[in-house]
């Protein structure tokens, strides 16, 4: 049996959503370091709200939620989040590597300088997402895809244990999908506990845990369990291809 302890991410019948009203409820499960849950569904869904909830966004509406074993929303520097739409201020004149070092701001706080080894995480994390070339450009420059890389390293520095995930291959080629797909082995790898919503069915083929929801819990497990004819027709209506 598994010590709770040894849990990353705990829920227990824990509801989620906006005010007191439950987008998503009666989630209960738990993560291990290292192990992939993907959150499936269309639009609408509660991918997003869940996240944001895991986040520390948004405080749960009823149940119990652990991450790292604190409440959520207190471990800046362990929990790490890429939202569906990353804001990036295009007013400034912020070149790549200005965004992908913002991620070091939990480790800085407002007045330390970087040092020579925060700096090597940034490069280091731009080289991962391919997005190096591109370090001294302004980011309102960018193609969608390259500021999708751009927050993906971002991310990437802050060397969590905890990483929240929201569509992360949204606007990427099959290039970059596979380069997604890469890091999160890599992150999962040294130990990182990996939550990414999506709508891709091929997301999930490496996950621990699938999650497929609609405004609900529809079925959660593993792979070949969640994603079962019966719960893809209730979820989407369609089934998979044999």
């Amino acid at each position: 049996m598994i010590n709770a302890a040894e849990f990353t991410i705990k829920t227990e019948h824990l509801a989620v959503g906006y005010t007191k009203f439950p987008i998503v409820s009666d989630i209960s499960l738990g993560m291990q370091p290292g192990e992939l849950l993907v959150l499936i569904g269309t639009n609408g869904s509660g991918k997003s709200t869940i996240l944001k909830t895991l986040a520390g966004l948004l405080k749960p509406i009823d149940g119990n939620l652990e991450i790292l074993g604190a409440t959520t929303g207190s471990l800046p520097k362990r929990v790490a989040y890429l939202p569906q739409h990353p804001v990036s201020t295009h007013t400034l004149p912020l070149r790549v590597r200005d965004v992908v070092a913002m991620g070091r701001f939990a480790h800085l706080g407002l007045f330390k300088k970087s040092t020579t080894h925060d700096n090597q995480i940034v490069e280091n994390s731009m080289r991962l997402t391919g997005i190096e070339s591109q370090a001294n450009d302004p980011i309102r420059d960018l193609s969608g895809g390259q500021q999708q890389r751009t927050h993906l390293a971002q991310v990437l520095t802050r060397q969590a244990e905890v990483l929240l995930l929201d569509e992360p291959t949204a606007g990427l080629d099959i290039n970059g999908r596979k380069l997604v797909a890469d890091l999160i082995a890599s992150e999962r790898a040294r130990g990182v506990t990996v939550v990414m919503a999506t709508h891709e069915l091929q997301d999930a083929e490496s996950a621990n845990t699938v999650m497929l929801l609609a405004q609900r819990v529809v079925s959660i497990g593993a792979p070949e369990v969640a994603l079962r004819d019966e719960y893809l027709r209730e979820c989407f209506g369609f089934t998979q291809p044999h």
